[in-house]
């Protein structure tokens, strides 16, 4: 299939209907398994939130906050078909690397990931967003770490597109795949987005639409 094919079936999926099915606040809490997960991660105020309302076409999906540190469970989304007979799952994972959490909510918020990562069939990837004006940080090498040693495959979204200029993005995606370059689980790609612009939304879809052929679903 070519490239052309996953960026219509990528508009189509993100099309389709997207509903909130699931909250889980603890790690003994997870939803049975169902069809493919993919999960956003990224430090507290990288734009997840916006993100994820561009990547399915809604304003109010994701809540959009000023607040670091606002989601504070896993918020899962059926899309493609109603709950229970859907195509895929969006999952938002909790933002990290806001020191004004208390130790101990971070804690609860590091078990919660660590046990939803490892040995969740289900989950396909996670895109890990990073913002593109800062690049990584160890905060996020962190967090790589993390999807390193739990086996899962993980890519990069760099956020903030349009707030870099012309001449600073293609150093700022070199100096990513740079960190990435001997990370086991990472996906050697970047896409570099934009909630405002639009730019890089449709081949984010597209990547999930790839992600889906692979795995046969």
């Amino acid at each position: 299939m070519t490239e052309p094919d996953f960026l219509e079936d990528g508009r189509l999926l993100f099309a389709g209907p997207c509903d909130f099915i699931f909250a889980s606040a603890k790690a003994g809490d997870l939803p049975p398994l169902g069809p493919p997960e993919v999960a956003f991660a990224g430090r507290s105020n990288v734009g997840k939130s916006s993100l994820l309302n561009a990547l399915t076409n809604r304003k109010t999906l994701a809540r959009v906050s000023h607040t670091p540190g606002r989601t504070q469970q896993l918020n899962f989304f059926a899309l493609g078909g109603q709950p229970g007979d859907e195509r895929l799952r969006l999952v938002d994972m909790p933002g990290y690397g806001y020191a004004a959490v208390g130790k101990e909510k971070v804690a609860s918020w590091g078990v919660l990931m660590r046990d939803y990562l490892r040995g969740r069939a289900a989950l396909a990837r996670v895109f890990v967003l990073v913002d593109g004006r800062r690049g990584v940080k160890p905060v996020d090498e962190e967090m790589f770490d993390l999807l390193d040693q739990s086996a899962v495959s993980y890519q990069v979204v760099l956020t903030k597109h349009d707030e870099l200029k012309v001449s600073e993005r293609a150093g700022v995606v070199d100096a990513t795949l740079a960190a990435l370059a001997k990370r086991p689980a990472a996906y050697p790609e970047i896409i570099f987005t934009s909630s405002h612009s639009g730019e890089g939304i449709p081949a984010l879809r597209a990547a999930v639409a790839r992600l889906l052929t692979e795995r046969g679903a």
